[in-house]
């Protein structure tokens, strides 16, 4: 049963789950875990359960460079991550879920300016990127495996 410092207040449910999940990832440790016991898949599992809180501040209309640093948040935890041994000792560290949960929380909806749009699309891009070293790394560890 969670304590009360790991309960969010916050009134809107989408986001008191958001950080409940984010929270369940990395003061749980589920992510370091998932990654070392599933190198590469686990990063990718992980990455994707941690856009759920990058959604629902899209929901909500938070300003495009909060979602940007969403992004970029989930990017550098997905890239590092990655790396074998060391990447996963980065994710018992580095809190990119609960970053962005932080984020979440203490951000208001507001406008957002075309060039903010332009830092989301970069962002994007980069998670993309990033996205694709963990597959990369499922796909050579599959091959020296099964040949």
């Amino acid at each position: 049963m969670p304590d009360d410092r790991e309960r969010s207040e916050h009134p809107d449910p989408d986001v008191r789950r958001a950080v409940a999940l984010a929270r369940g990832l990395d003061d749980r440790y589920i992510d370091p875990i998932v990654g070392l016991l599933l190198p590469g898949a686990g990063d990718l599992i992980t990455a994707g359960a941690g856009t759920y809180v990058v959604w629902v501040a899209l929901q909500r209309r938070l300003p495009a460079v909060v979602v940007a640093r969403m992004l970029l948040n989930l990017a550098i935890d997905m890239l590092l991550g990655a790396i074998p041994a060391v990447g996963d000792l980065f994710d018992f560290v580095f809190k990119a879920n609960v970053h962005n949960a932080r984020l979440l929380e203490r951000s208001a909806p507001g406008s957002s300016r075309p060039g903010d749009w332009l830092m989301v699309g970069g962002a994007a891009l980069l998670f993309l990127v990033a996205l694709a070293v963990p597959i990369t790394l499922l796909v050579l560890t599959l091959k020296a495996i099964f040949g």
